[in-house]
C-alpha cells in the first residue's frame, strides 16, 4: 500500500472516529476552558499523566503549533490560557471540534488541514512550542516529521512530543482483546505490511485506521538527529484499569521534552 493510500485511510478513519465518539475526538466543556482562562489547567500528551506545567514555560502570548492534535481538547485548552494557538491535524472532523469550542467559547484559535511530515504550510522558526500527543504511529516514515518540527520552530523552542511503546506492537490483537497476551509480530510492524490481505481488511472495518509501530531509534534518535536536544522524559500506560491487559507489565507509551538549540 503506497503511503498516499495510507494517509486517505487514516484521514477518513479518524473522521468515522468523530462520528463514533472516540475519547480523543471529545471536545472540552465551557468549565475546562473557564478554568483554563482562569490560570487553572492541564492537558495531556498520554492517556492518563498530565504534562508537567514547567515543560511549557510561560504559555500566555507564545505561539503553539498543536501537531496531529485536532479533537477540540488541547488546542482549545492552550488558547484559554492564553497562547496563540494553531491546531494542524489531518482529518476534516477532528479540526472540526476545535472550530466547534472556538467559536462556543469566543477563543482566538486557527485550524490547518494537512499530514505532520509536511508542514509546508508554515515559514521557517515560526513557533515557540510544538504540542504533539500520541499519533504518529500512524505515519510510513517519522523522520520528516522530526525534521519539519525542528524547521518551524524558533531558536530555544520546544518540542512535547509522545509515541507508543514498540513493544505493544508485537501481540495478538484479537487475544489481547480477550485478556491474553501472545507474542505474535516482530517489529518494526505495520499493518499494511505484516497482516494478510483478509486481517487487513478486518483491522480497517473494526479499527478505521492502520499504524506503524517504529522503533525508539527513530523516535528518539529521529529527534536528536534533527537537531534537537532531549531536556526530559516520562512514561505512561493506557487509559483503563492497569491491573489487566498489557499496562500490567510495561509502560504501553512515553513522552519527550526536546529543546531546538
Amino acid at each position: 500500500m503506497n503511503p498516499d493510500e495510507v494517509r486517505r485511510i487514516n484521514r477518513e478513519g479518524w473522521d468515522r472516529r468523530v462520528e463514533e465518539g472516540d475519547v480523543w475526538t471529545v471536545p472540552v466543556s465551557p468549565e475546562e476552558i473557564a478554568r483554563a482562562r482562569g490560570g487553572d489547567w492541564a492537558v495531556v500528551l498520554t492517556p492518563n499523566k498530565p504534562v508537567p506545567r514547567d515543560w511549557f514555560g510561560e504559555v500566555s502570548g507564545r505561539d503553539i503549533l498543536c501537531l496531529a492534535s485536532g479533537g477540540g481538547q488541547q488546542g482549545p485548552i492552550l488558547s484559554a490560557a492564553g497562547a496563540r494557538v494553531t491546531v494542524f491535524d489531518a482529518s476534516p472532523r477532528q479540526l472540526a471540534q476545535d472550530e466547534t469550542v472556538a467559536r462556543r467559547d469566543g477563543l482566538s484559535l486557527a485550524t490547518r488541514l494537512g499530514f505532520m511530515h509536511d508542514l509546508s504550510a508554515f515559514g521557517d522558526a515560526v513557533f515557540d512550542l510544538i504540542f504533539h500527543p500520541v499519533s504518529n504511529s500512524y505515519a510510513p516514515d517519522i523522520e520528516p516529521v522530526w525534521h519539519e518540527c525542528h524547521r518551524v520552530l524558533r531558536p530555544g523552542g520546544a518540542l512535547l512530543a509522545a509515541f507508543m511503546n514498540p513493544m505493544v506492537y508485537v501481540f495478538d490483537a484479537e487475544a489481547e482483546a480477550r485478556g491474553d497476551l501472545i507474542v505474535r509480530h516482530a517489529l518494526p510492524f505495520a499493518d499494511v505490511i505484516h497482516r494478510t490481505a483478509k486481517d487487513l481488511e478486518r483491522v480497517i472495518a473494526t479499527d478505521h485506521t492502520v499504524e506503524f509501530s517504529h522503533t525508539l531509534e527513530s523516535q528518539i534518535g529521529g529527534q536528536l538527529r534533527a537537531g534537537f536536544h532531549l531536556t526530559d522524559l516520562y512514561e505512561d500506560v493506557d487509559r483503563g484499569p492497569p491491573e489487566r491487559g498489557r499496562s500490567l507489565f510495561f509502560p504501553t507509551c512515553m513522552a519527550t521534552r526536546a529543546v531546538k538549540g
